[in-house]
């Protein structure tokens, strides 16, 4: 046996060894993903068009699965209220038990006697469609809006409530971090910064991101290894064939090694 087979029998039996270990780690993360996925999210579909264009009715989101007590301002929360309907509902946090919510000033949506930029809202319309006269957010509730004003029932629909308009943290089922579905809007959602310089400031970026990369990654390793044998095996043929021929005593042409 030459040397030029001894090194390609090692060179194939290395790579078939990493293309194994690229598939076994591949599996770990794609598998992985998907596990870790599904014990922190809890996908929703968004019924009507009121958190429009930020997220569209029929849209399927991923909602990070969070106790209320985490909840921010500016955050997008499902949550689930009796006298809202006991349904499954997606709105904006715009305050926070003890806020001072009030519309409009200039255009602008005040919590505690500041104007609050909303980039979200589309374009040309204003914070609130009728205004909402001030009102104190009670301890340990939420304060939410439809990011489309003029069409969401939300907080101000039931200003004549017990609570106000808002709603226990305890009624939050989850906080949405991306829209899975459909492709146009694929992605996750900002955090928008006009709630930042508030107390307790803006929430965390949830794990969506890494989970989606831990999938996609995966899969490519899988993948990757899984395509090692074919393409290394076409590769050593192709060899084969173009190997130099020498001629031997007799004068008759024969391979090298």
């Amino acid at each position: 046996m030459s040397r030029t087979q001894r090194t390609d029998e090692g060179h194939g039996r290395l790579g078939s060894v990493l293309s194994g270990l690229a598939v076994a780690l591949g599996c770990v993360l794609f598998l992985g993903g998907f596990v870790w996925g599904a014990v922190l999210y809890q996908p929703y579909t968004v019924p009507t068009g009121s958190m429009t264009p930020t997220i569209g009715a029929g849209d399927r989101v991923l909602a990070e699965r969070i106790d209320g007590s985490e909840v921010r301002r500016g955050d997008v929360v499902v949550f689930r209220q009796a006298s809202w309907g006991d349904l499954p509902m997606v709105k904006r946090v715009v305050g926070v038990g003890g806020d001072r919510i009030s519309c409009c000033t200039d255009g602008k949506l005040m919590v505690n006697g500041k104007p609050v930029a909303e980039p979200y809202l589309p374009k040309g319309t204003g914070a609130a469609a009728t205004g909402i006269p001030a009102t104190t957010v009670p301890k340990g509730n939420l304060f939410l809006l439809g990011d489309e004003r003029s069409g969401s029932l939300d907080s101000t629909v039931h200003l004549e409530d017990s609570n106000r308009g808002s709603v226990p943290r305890g009624a939050v089922e989850g906080r949405v971090d991306a829209v899975a579905w459909p492709s146009e809007r694929l992605g996750t959602l900002e955090r928008p910064e006009g709630f930042a310089d508030m107390p307790g400031g803006i929430s965390e970026p949830g794990p969506v991101g890494l989970m989606v990369w831990a999938v996609v990654a995966g899969a490519v390793l899988v993948l990757g290894g899984a395509a090692y044998g074919p393409v290394a095996k076409r590769l050593r043929r192709g060899r084969g064939r173009e190997r130099p021929r020498s001629r031997d005593r007799s004068g008759e042409s024969a391979h090298v090694g």
